[in-house]
């Protein structure tokens, strides 16, 4: 008999203590790695949404609320800029592209932006990787919609569709509240959708995209039927200077073909600072600050499953450490058909690494599983899709560790079947 057929005897003898075993480690080396995997998948995903922008101008109350707002439409800005003040401020720098844009309608519940042509031809949600299309085209004049990819799937809509804007995000009504007011559609001007994006896996994806024009006239049309009920229709030459509204701009500074960087980006973020009426972000700090002040929660993430994996080096010990006192007569027979004191140290040593081992093979498909599940869930309420990632070494340092600490656990049920006597655990029972 092989020590390898008695190690799996001895597991199948004790089968729910086993399972039940394998899965506590399971459990604590899927929740590590899931963890350590989506560490950095996250963060690219926040950065992806920037693209090749280097500066966002808005009036939030600060460059983390007009990041927030502005590429994760978090919530529609409250403040904003005249046409007047956003030509001076492109005029004001040799910028590339100063591209302006416009939030506070909805559809579905889903975020509006309302933007000029540039908003694709220069601006890239991945750098490097400009918007492509899986149907239709991007809008050319004013009341043309252009949907994310997840917008698509989850409104249904297609190109041709015919759709009324509204008014604000109803995010109360969304959750049930009978007591929200009803929302305002934009009834007297209809959409059409004349463009599908392709997926860029940034929370844009779940956005509608719409000519600046259509936006300005909508709103204006209200601001004129309020004062005068009779008004049908309105057009461009009704419009007035104030109705010519933005809430943000996406900047990049001049640089040089083929490349990011600029060495002016920073005299330039530093000048348009002065301005206290506008707030300057640059959206690959913020977001590096945002994951700053998270890596600490990620920290304690980690320490607690790194404690739930020292609990199931426990778990291994006891469940070990309880046959003892069932296996000791065992014992003494192999000693007795020739097995070294060493040989049986060794078993139970064996055991209990081949416990670990077990885990970690399980927990590497819960945290395949896990990933999944969490990229999905992120997907659907954020719009961002995460890639997760996990270095090979990492996982590898991650699953030797555990059946480390599981051959660490044997230790004493070891020593204790070393110890065992075999005069006294031979005696004829009863």
């Amino acid at each position: 008999m092989t020590d390898f057929t008695i190690i799996l005897r001895s597991l199948t003898s004790r089968l729910f203590s086993t399972v039940t075993t394998v899965v506590t480690v399971a459990v604590a080396v899927g929740l590590m790695l899931v963890l350590l995997s989506m560490r950095d998948s996250g963060r690219q995903a926040f950065e992806r949404g920037s693209g090749n922008m280097h500066l966002l101008v808005s009036r939030d109350a600060s460059p983390t609320v007009a990041v927030l707002n502005a590429l994760f439409y978090a919530n529609p800005p409250r403040n904003y800029f005249l046409w007047s003040e956003y030509e001076r401020l492109a005029a004001s720098h040799p910028f590339d592209w100063a591209i302006p844009t416009q939030q506070g309608d909805s559809y579905g519940g889903l975020p509006v932006l309302a933007s000029t042509p540039q908003f694709f031809t220069d601006f890239q949600p991945n750098d490097g990787e400009p918007w492509a299309l899986s149907d239709g085209r991007f809008f050319d004049k004013p009341f043309e919609v252009v949907l994310g990819a997840e917008a698509a799937a989850l409104t249904g809509l297609r190109v041709g569709d015919k759709v009324h804007l509204t008014h604000g995000i109803p995010q109360s009504r969304q959750l049930g509240d009978p007591n929200a007011p009803e929302p305002h559609v934009h009834r007297d001007f209809t959409y059409t959708v004349v463009g599908v994006l392709r997926p860029t896996g940034s929370a844009h994806d779940r956005a509608l995209f719409t000519d600046l024009t259509s936006a300005w006239i909508i709103h204006a049309h209200d601001r004129r039927k309020q004062a005068d009920p009779s008004v049908a229709t309105t057009t461009e030459a009704d419009l007035l200077p104030d109705d010519k509204k933005i809430t943000g701009v996406y900047l990049r500074v001049a640089t040089r073909p083929g490349q990011n960087a600029s060495a002016s980006l920073l005299p330039v973020f530093d000048a348009l600072r002065r301005d206290p009426s506008i707030t300057v972000a640059q959206p690959v700090q913020q977001i590096g600050a945002l994951f700053r002040i998270v890596s600490s929660v990620d920290r304690i993430f980690i320490a607690i499953a790194a404690v739930v994996m020292v609990s199931s080096g426990v778990g291994i010990m006891l469940a070990l450490y309880n046959s003892m006192e069932q296996r000791r007569r065992q014992i003494a027979v192999l000693r007795v058909l020739g097995c070294s004191r060493g040989r049986i140290f060794n078993l139970v040593l064996t055991e209990s690494a081949l416990i670990g081992l077990l885990g970690a093979a399980l927990g590497v498909v819960f945290c395949l599983v896990g990933v999944r599940l969490v990229a999905s869930v992120v997907k659907e309420m954020l719009g961002l899709v995460i890639r997760p990632a996990l270095p090979p070494d990492l996982a590898l340092y991650v699953v030797v560790g555990s059946i480390a600490l599981a051959a660490l656990a044997g230790v004493i049920p070891a020593v204790m079947a070393y110890r065992t006597s075999v005069a006294n655990n031979l005696r004829p029972i009863g």
